[in-house]
């Protein structure tokens, strides 16, 4: 390989939302953070998890609980 033109290849911590944390090598070099991570991922789990990102859910739901008020 020739010298100095590859990135730092560093030991990072990756931490998920749910808690778990696990170390891995990355050129990233600073510490980072996953919503979904596979101690929590429906796929790995066998649950089945509703993973609702900003209240998307609730404003679809209260986008059409306005248009039934309005049938009304």
């Amino acid at each position: 390989m020739k010298a100095s033109i590859h990135p730092k290849y560093e030991t990072i911590k990756v931490t998920c939302s749910c808690g778990h944390s696990f170390e891995t090598r990355s050129t990233l070099c600073h510490d980072l953070t996953v919503e979904v991570c596979a101690e929590c991922h429906p796929f790995y789990t066998g649950k089945q998890k509703l993973v609702d990102t900003g209240g998307r859910v609730q404003k679809f739901r209260d986008r059409y609980k306005k248009r039934e008020a309005e049938r009304a």
